[in-house]
């Protein structure tokens, strides 16, 4: 079960951010291991229980091991985190619920960071065609749970008719997620606890993207499939020639 994290496991992960080395790293992997990633594995596995049996839902925590097409000196991340979504192969292009560990402390909430494009044009169409679901979701969860929207912008803002909708129109991708610092709740069940209530909280939001996401993947998968018919048949008034049934020998 898990029972909080501690500050030998900030202190760790900032040590981890000023000495991004094996030499400095393999010496205190103890530490490590279980002041940081059992904890997050036992947090994983709470934060995912309510949605255990929510079809397609999974979860997955990191390891402090970095992929391999990062810069070689920069070997292991100083930030830990849990994430649970419904499966995908493109994780930042995913709806995510996620849950981060850093020198600073933990952050966590939803957020889409890198959606492609149609996906952000579908969900500004949407707003337009009807905002006051969407927005009364957000309302009431920044001001339930107090959580803050965040996410990258345009560097050029997207043409917005309704002054209203014009916080998320300048996202290019989209967060909402709150901060703890605090050691009382930080070093106890209290992070947990409050993690899976923000969570719980922040499923319907994550549905809606999840929706829409799937409805642009299948827009994709229906206009690859009119091209693909297109191709397969000969254009009007040209006639084929049949490939001959003998085997040529070059």
């Amino acid at each position: 079960m898990f029972e909080g994290f501690s500050q030998e496991a900030l202190e760790f992960l900032l040590g981890i951010r000023h000495n991004n080395n094996k030499d400095w790293f393999e010496p205190r992997k103890k530490i490590y291991t279980e002041k940081i990633f059992e904890p997050m594995k036992a947090l994983g596995e709470e934060l995912y229980t309510p949605f255990a049996d929510t079809e397609g839902m999974v979860y997955k925590v990191g390891r402090i091991y970095r992929d391999e097409n990062f810069a070689p000196y920069l070997h292991y991340r100083d930030t830990m985190w849990i994430y649970v979504r419904y499966d995908a192969w493109y994780w930042n292009k995913t709806p995510t619920l996620y849950f981060e560990l850093s020198p600073e402390g933990a952050e966590f909430g939803f957020r889409i960071s890198k959606p492609e494009a149609a996906v952000m044009e579908r969900f500004r169409s949407g707003l337009l065609e009807d905002s006051e679901p969407f927005i009364n979701m957000v309302d009431g969860l920044v001001e339930n749970f107090g959580l803050t929207l965040g996410g990258d912008e345009y560097k050029r803002k997207k043409p917005c008719p309704d002054q209203k909708l014009e916080p998320y129109f300048i996202k290019k991708g989209l967060s909402l997620y709150t901060k703890v610092s605090d050691p009382a709740e930080l070093f106890s069940r209290k992070i947990a606890e409050h993690a899976v209530e923000v969570f719980k909280a922040l499923q319907p939001i994550n549905d809606y993207f999840h929706e829409i996401v799937e409805v642009e993947e299948l827009a994709k998968a229906i206009l690859r499939e009119e091209k693909e018919q297109q191709l397969s048949q000969p254009e009007p008034g040209i006639n084929m020639v049949k490939a001959p049934d003998v085997e040529f020998m070059w």
